[in-house]
């Protein structure tokens, strides 16, 4: 500070040099003008405040806990001083004045858990484990992947495997078609709380709170287990570490760069882990059960919706639309509730009390013929902006494949399109060419607006005559008018 005051440093290195802002090195400097070395000291130094707990209370409170109240808990000790003594105390600081004084809690809140391991199931098929791993599985030369696994409890090995771009519902049905068509219908079935696997409302029967997965293994008799934490099912969890340490390496020797390729290597390399890390069960008897012959495992392994059938017999499904066949014993299905099931092989299939209802493409609306391109070539289906917008950009380079093959080439002069890049998330509608109305209310906006009459400015999405509008028309504006409208501001006071 007096070099500060004989200007040999200035303020700001000052402050460097104190470790504090400059506009606080000039709050310090005032106070030393005005106080001297005694203003750099703290306000509130030597100070009690006004909160902490005095001194004698402190040693009242050690020399009860150690003569009156002496193996008394801390709890119990805090009750018995606001009770017994006048002292009232909270339950944190009567522990931090004993700890100091070096006194404990003489028993805690709760015995420490024993943990055991827990014994495996004497059967193969018993207990099913299942999860599923996101990992860089081709190390950067491909798609990253989501590896569906299961293991047997009883023997350590994995009834079936395979990847998928994600962990949904589709993936866990392949899985549990796999290892049903290969070992039989398992027991149980032990997986976390994944939204594929678990729903959070009650699994009553018939109550409707479950997921796509819980109807499934309802209907084929497997109970369905939940675990807690990633410890209680430690064994899947192991397996997809040992996965990713050796099928990794694998993929890489194999130089697999698609999914396709790391299924293939997949199916080759679980016979060969199985022998290699398996485990003897108890009992040399399996405990899957055989799928009775009545049961439709296509069926019951896929997707299912509710919908009702419209007065035209037809039913809608993700951007399909299918039209009902009348039958023998029922010419109509208007208002009927039915049931849509999406096979794995990507076919729907409607069914009506248990019976599958015939069904073909229905087929297109006149608005959607109307949008024909103009060397006559029709699009089959919903727009494509419409299946980016609810299925994703992958599905528009499906759909935008599926209509390049069947020769549906849609023409940049007619249907304007916003190529975005793959990061986002939708795609503009598109455009079409102003109405006579459109033109004439643009024409009279632009009237109004040379006149000098107050009119909002026009939205985003128009533009110049002849330029194409949106399909959405934009509400209307009715202080757009021309001069001399019921709505001009010299008529209009709140204008």
């Amino acid at each position: 500070m007096n070099a500060v005051l004989e200007r040999k440093v200035s303020v700001a290195e000052a402050a460097e040099t104190m470790g504090v802002s400059e506009r606080q090195a000039w709050r310090i400097v005032a106070a030393y003008r005005k106080g001297g070395a005694a203003a750099l000291a703290h306000g509130n130094r030597g100070r009690w405040p006004t909160n902490a707990t005095s001194v004698a209370t402190r040693d009242l409170v050690i020399e009860l806990a150690r003569t009156r109240y002496q193996g008394f808990n801390h709890t119990h000790l805090t009750e018995l001083l606001a009770e017994r003594e006048a002292v009232s105390l909270g339950r944190s600081t009567v522990g931090r004045i004993l700890a100091g004084a070096g006194l404990t809690s003489p028993r805690r809140r709760r015995p420490p858990r024993h943990r055991v391991r827990r014994e495996r199931m004497p059967q193969e098929g018993m207990l099913v484990q299942i999860d599923g791993s996101i990992h860089d599985w081709l190390e950067g030369r491909g798609p990253r992947l989501t590896l569906v696994l299961a293991v047997d409890d009883a023997t350590g090995t994995s009834p079936g495997a395979l990847f998928r771009e994600r962990e949904d519902t589709v993936g866990y049905f392949l899985l549990l078609r796999g290892i049903i068509e290969r070992y039989g219908i398992p027991l149980a079935l032990y997986s976390d709380r994944h939204t594929a696997l678990w729903h959070p409302g009650p699994k009553e029967p018939g109550s409707g709170q479950l997921t796509q997965i819980g109807r499934a293994l309802r209907e084929l008799g497997i109970h369905q287990v939940f675990a807690h934490s990633p410890q209680a099912k430690g064994r899947v969890e192991r397996l997809a570490g040992t996965f990713q340490d050796r099928l990794v390496s694998e993929l890489r020797l194999a130089e697999a760069r698609t999914l396709a390729e790391a299924n293939g290597l997949l199916q080759d390399f679980l016979p060969r882990f199985n022998q290699r890390f398996g485990v003897p069960a108890d009992e040399t008897s399996r405990a899957y059960r055989p799928m009775d012959r009545d049961l439709d495992l296509t069926a019951i392994l896929c997707p299912r919706s509710r919908r009702t059938v419209a007065r035209d017999n037809t039913v809608k499904f993700k951007l399909r639309t299918l039209q009902l066949l009348p039958g023998r014993e029922r010419p109509s299905y208007a208002g009927v509730r039915v049931e849509v099931q999406e096979r794995l092989d990507g076919n729907l299939v409607v069914c009506s009390e248990g019976q599958v209802i015939p069904t073909r493409e229905a087929p297109s609306r006149a608005n959607a013929l109307r949008g024909a391109d103009r060397a006559g070539a029709r699009s089959t289906g919903p727009p494509l902006w419409l299946v980016e917008r609810l299925n994703g950009r992958h599905a528009w380079d499906e759909a935008q494949e599926t209509r390049e093959k069947a020769g549906f080439v849609r023409r940049s002069s007619h249907t304007t399109f916003s190529l975005q890049t793959p990061g986002t998330k939708l795609l503009d509608p598109p455009l079409r060419r102003p109405t006579p109305r459109q033109r004439a209310r643009w024409k009279a906006v632009q009237a109004a607006n040379a006149a000098g009459s107050p009119s909002v400015p026009p939205p985003e999405n128009w533009a110049s005559p002849g330029a194409p509008f949106a399909n959405t028309r934009p509400p209307p504006d009715r202080r757009s008018t021309p001069p001399g409208g019921p709505h001009n501001r010299s008529e209009n006071p709140r204008n």
